[in-house]
């Protein structure tokens, strides 16, 4: 097959580190080893029983056809929902999609807003497909570097100097992914002036949104209906397997992505939307607010744990479920730190290499996305290799 011609767009786009950690420790598994995952950002409890018996009851009744390309009536108008009792924002169903996961929402935004050359300011470190995604149009990630001094967060004066005239988009994410930082409401206000005035888009990720431990995250639409949000069942929701998540899109972009997700991939799983519906119930809620509870009980233990080991955590974890912690006492190669931790003290953890380039070899990222028994014997095999 070497007459086959690869496309040239493909080799700039790396490799998702986090994925070939996880391999390994599936392959060190089956081998016998017991191995603490604490690589991959999936929460370890099961989807919640009213969305498993949403999804028996609706293939029970045989709703395993095609939905409209831009999802289920139904649901947009359940989103639409959430949205008022949540923020109280009044948000048009029509301006939502409902995508195959968030990952397939955010590659529907780059066929939508990205031409070739196009340049998409992103902090780094930050989501490493968001990047690829935008390789992959022919844009240029512009990445800002970001650390603990700024909260992981772009500030204003930092876009002033990477915008170039090529620049045409903000990408944004908050709670962010590997940091867990959010974007206070003043700050996103800033944000959204800035980019206004060069005219250029704002996408926002809010894919852990509900898994927060501050009392105010603004949410994009609270502040603007310019910008585009990006949000998911996965983390939150406990919906991951299920590949479901959603967009929400100006007013003006409503016809051409429609006509884009017809193309790119016909429609979201139906079963996985009948399923989804059930995640807005109390009883669902109730459930997703108490592990919520139990995922800050972890990143209060993991945090507190990790800094007597010595590592260096710079921010706090404001989100999400992950620890952002620095080596520079042990380390200053976090690859080779990792694979040492997987492959002597079966402890699997994630490279700072795989979010970017500022400072990634000092950095590696714990996800708390395992229970506290677990979390302690990774802290006990952590302590016992590095001396403390």
């Amino acid at each position: 097959m070497n007459f086959v011609k690869i496309a040239k767009r493909t080799r700039a786009i790396s490799p998702f580190r986090v994925m070939k950690v996880l391999q390994r420790a599936g392959e060190l598994e089956a081998a016998g080893r017991k191995i603490v995952h604490m690589e991959v950002g999936e929460p370890d409890f099961t989807t919640a029983a009213p969305i498993m018996e949403a999804a028996r009851q609706a293939l029970g009744n045989g709703h395993t056809h095609y939905s409209n390309a831009a999802g289920l009536p139904a649901l947009r108008d359940a989103i639409a929902g959430f949205y008022q009792d949540r923020y109280d924002v009044i948000v048009d169903a029509s301006r939502i999609f409902v995508t195959p996961g968030a990952s397939g929402g955010l590659n529907l935004l780059a066929n939508l807003l990205i031409d070739p050359d196009d340049g998409i300011l992103m902090a780094d470190p930050a989501y490493p497909c968001n990047r690829n995604l935008i390789r992959l149009m022919g844009g240029e990630a512009q990445l800002i570097p970001v650390d603990g001094a700024t909260g992981f967060q772009p500030a204003v004066g930092q876009l002033e100097q990477a915008r170039t005239a090529n620049s045409r988009g903000l990408w944004l994410a908050s709670p962010a992914n590997p940091s867990g930082t959010v974007i206070g409401r003043d700050h996103l206000q800033e944000l959204l002036d800035w980019s206004a005035r060069y005219r250029l888009h704002t996408v926002m990720d809010e894919i852990y949104h509900g898994l927060h431990y501050v009392e105010d995250l603004p949410c994009l639409l609270e502040l603007s209906d310019d910008g585009f949000v990006v949000n998911s069942f996965s983390k939150y929701f406990g919906m991951t397997g299920w590949r479901i998540g959603w967009l929400v899109v100006p007013e003006s972009c409503i016809e051409l992505t429609n006509t884009l997700a017809q193309n790119l991939f016909i429609a979201a799983p139906t079963l996985s939307q009948h399923a989804a519906l059930a995640a807005f119930t109390p009883a669902a809620m109730e459930i997703f607010e108490t592990r919520r509870a139990a995922f800050q009980e972890r990143r209060d233990f993991l945090y507190q744990a990790l800094t007597e080991i010595g590592f260096s955590i710079p921010s706090a974890t404001e989100g999400a479920f992950y620890l952002y912690a620095a080596i520079d006492r042990f380390s200053e190669d976090s690859e080779e730190f990792c694979r040492q931790m997987l492959e002597t003290h079966g402890v699997a953890i994630t490279p700072g290499t795989d979010f970017g380039d500022y400072q990634a070899h000092r950095y590696v990222r714990f996800a708390f996305t395992t229970d506290m028994d677990n979390l302690r014997l990774g802290v006990d095999r952590l302590a016992a290799a590095l001396g403390s």
